[in-house]
């Protein structure tokens, strides 16, 4: 799930004046329904893609049905975000729109690079589970001094590409997602006591990031006495890749 939080909000029933100045909120049916098919396609149907797909059916040094859908994702996404944020009634200032389109786009240009190349070393027996330096294709890499460039790699990937990106469903980001969540509820708080509430889009925002954190909480239960990938994810936050959980439990059968 990638998130772009804009909270929409409109003046309660007891002011009058403000309905006459502002047009009557609407949700945004075709807006979410993008999103929402757009990530389950274009983002969660990615890793299905590989799963599905032989490797034998693709070249390895060229781009496969994956990447195609992910080169997709990095396009469709700044148009959707775009959209969103011109049907907003408060209007960001240009130059914070243009560095968040252009983080996104980045962001998604990191993950695709890195991680259509962590495709490839699945092929050959890398485990997603383990570090890098704890692989064991990694431990009889020669030279050595490799592994340094697999690590800035990883690195792109799992923490800069990802934090551009605002995925939540990763330890390195999270704790943007819940800083964000917070401010979200607290904003709205503080407006609702001034005579502002939510409207549609501004409720189901909320519920999406409420019902986020729900599944994430649930993910985390789930995986909380799991030795390896407690040495893969170590630290206060702990919510565990799912590839590293597909590569250490599923991926056998």
């Amino acid at each position: 799930m990638n998130v772009c939080v804009s909270v929409f909000c409109s003046r309660s029933a007891g002011s009058a004046e403000m309905k006459e100045v502002l047009p009557k909120p609407r949700f945004h049916l075709d807006l979410w329904l993008c999103f929402t098919i757009q990530n389950w396609i274009l983002d969660v149907g990615r890793p299905v893609l590989m799963l599905v797909v032989l490797a034998d059916w693709c070249p390895v040094n060229r781009p496969g049905p994956a990447e195609v859908l992910h080169v997709l994702y990095i396009i469709s996404t700044p148009l959707v975000l775009l959209k969103m944020l011109e049907r907003s009634p408060r209007t960001l200032p240009p130059l914070a729109v243009r560095l968040g389109i252009i983080a996104v786009v980045t962001g998604t240009s990191l993950h695709l690079v890195a991680d259509s190349i962590t495709g490839r070393l699945l092929l050959i027996g890398y485990q997603l589970h383990l570090s890098v330096r704890e692989n064991p294709i990694m431990k009889t890499l020669e030279p050595s001094s490799l592994v340094d460039a697999f690590e800035l790699l990883f690195y792109f990937d799992d923490t800069l590409g990802h934090l551009m990106w605002y995925l939540i469903t990763e330890g390195q980001t999270f704790i943007l997602f819940i800083f964000t969540f917070f401010t979200m509820t607290a904003t709205v708080m503080h407006q609702r006591r001034r005579g502002m509430v939510p409207d549609s889009n501004g409720v189901f925002m909320l519920y999406s990031f409420s019902a986020a954190l729900f599944l994430v909480a649930v993910w985390v239960a789930c995986l909380w006495s799991d030795g390896v990938l407690r040495k893969k994810h170590p630290g206060l936050i702990y919510v565990p890749q799912p590839r590293a959980v597909f590569t250490l439990h599923l991926q056998s059968t």
